[in-house]
């Protein structure tokens, strides 16, 4: 072992710090989905017309809708905690995989049956700009807490881990938006709200550099 080698050890020793080890995966992505659980229940309570909500609710097609968006949230979180752990395999990212099936076809049927029903009014714009706005409005401040949360541990490939992150919150963003829409999705609808997940899932991706950890600059 050379001179130069042996001091670095020796200055790496004496200068280490203890490290906290984090809680389990599950444990970390729970917390965090309860907290924002919390949040969107409290939102849901005080401005949601739970009336209009209620009648819609009697549509089958609607909770599987609710079902799809929601598992696709929190699965993708799940997924995003384990992957941030350089022990963990891939195989992990493929686990929002399901939900986000159910959601994409459970809503591609209402926009079918919505324009079977009314013809033509299947295709106009309605209210997706304000879809558009909630989804987004949603997702930046969890997509925030998220990233302070996840870049704790430090992910060796912070790409998959922040375009996971992106479409968590931007399904949990629109899953809560099914609780302010007062009716079915259209087809436009239904381009907004995943062009609206895809803004989400790559404005996330582009901040991976912030995901890196400092390191220290050896002499």
């Amino acid at each position: 072992m050379s001179e130069e080698t042996a001091q670095l050890i020796e200055r790496l020793a004496a200068e280490a710090r203890p490290v906290t080890r984090l809680r389990p995966p599950a444990l970390r992505a729970a917390s965090w989905l309860i907290i924002v659980a919390a949040i969107i229940v409290a939102a849901i309570l005080m401005f949601a017309n739970l009336a209009v909500f209620a009648q819609r609710a009697r549509d089958p097609k609607l909770v599987y809708e609710l079902l799809g968006t929601l598992l696709t949230g929190a699965a993708s979180v799940l997924a995003a905690f384990h992957l941030s752990l350089p022990d963990r395999g891939r195989s992990w990212a493929l686990l929002p995989l399901p939900p986000l099936a159910l959601w994409i076809a459970s809503s591609g049927y209402a926009c079918y049956r919505h324009w079977i029903i009314f013809g033509p009014t299947g295709w106009e714009l309605g209210e997706s700009a304000h879809c558009l706005r909630f989804i987004l409005g949603w997702s930046v401040p969890l997509a925030l807490s998220l990233v302070v949360v996840l870049r704790r541990a430090a992910p060796l490939a912070p790409m998959g881990v922040a375009a996971l992150g992106g479409l968590g919150v931007a399904a949990i963003a629109a899953f809560a938006l099914q609780f302010f829409h007062p009716f079915d999705v259209t087809f436009v609808d239904l381009a907004v709200h995943l062009g609206a997940v895809c803004i989400v899932v790559l404005a996330i991706a582009a901040t991976e550099r912030l995901w890196r950890p400092r390191r220290a600059s050896l002499p």
